[in-house]
């Protein structure tokens, strides 16, 4: 599969990446594996975060649990805060610049979300992280990716998992379920494919943002991804696709 080149990238991180093999929390030492991945591509490409906060708290598992939906996801975008200064403390110590934003203001920790402040770290070489999610209740960190990578003008959303890709079931319960190299937003809307949450998936295709779904938690995948050699599913228009809807 032969992917285009991507100069302005917005990587979404889940909160389960940053937990390693634990089962909650923060594993320091899977963090600082994944600032390295980063600092290794960010000299050639102008690069933002989003990161999850389901390490810590998921809102909507709260909600479930009998409290209230606003407050439990106001809840899991203060997790997601924590977890956007984890890894900017683990980029800044090897020598990377970054600046953490965030959608609910707190300016003893950090900036408050301003998208021209934003573009112009980038533009200095700085790599923003974009915590508290949208700033409001009932949307997740995947609509917050999607909506940060339309307002920043990005090329593609990366989205890093624990799987090499898209497939057509899960493959955790589905041993023979099949690996997309490249599928349609409108295949992945009807099919259920369960890439990111709906809104998100419709907000990237509105705007041509591809999204490229690929396993981070092997080590040195980004690089290859970006170079265009590494496993992964890229999910665009259908027009964008050679032979395929």
């Amino acid at each position: 599969m032969t992917r285009p080149r991507f100069n302005r990238i917005l990587l979404k991180l889940s909160g389960e990446v940053l937990m390693g093999s634990r089962q909650f929390g923060i594993d320091t030492d899977t963090v600082a594996r994944v600032a390295e991945e980063i600092a290794g591509v960010a000299r050639e490409h102008e690069l933002c975060i989003v990161v999850g906060g389901g390490n810590i708290f998921r809102g909507l598992a709260g909600s479930a649990k009998g409290m209230d939906r606003t407050s439990a996801d106001y809840m899991g975008m203060l997790a997601t805060v924590m977890n956007a200064l984890a890894v900017q403390s683990a980029l800044e110590q090897i020598g990377v610049d970054t600046r953490v934003q965030s959608a609910i203001p707190m300016p003893t920790v950090c900036e408050p979300f301003i998208r021209r402040r934003a573009e112009r770290h980038m533009e200095k070489g700085r790599i923003v992280i974009f915590a508290g999610g949208t700033g409001n209740p009932f949307f997740t960190t995947d609509s917050a990716a999607a909506l940060r990578a339309a307002e920043m003008g990005c090329n593609a959303l990366l989205k890093g998992t624990s799987v090499d890709g898209v497939y057509d079931a899960d493959p955790k319960k589905v041993p023979d379920a099949k690996r997309y190299d490249s599928v349609s937003f409108s295949k992945v809307l009807s099919d259920d494919l369960r890439v990111m949450d709906a809104s998100a998936v419709a907000l990237c295709r509105d705007n041509n943002i591809p999204i490229v779904v690929f396993n981070i938690r092997e080590r040195g995948n980004l690089a290859r991804v970006l170079a265009g050699e590494g496993i992964a599913t890229i999910v665009r228009n259908e027009e964008k696709i050679d032979g395929r809807v």
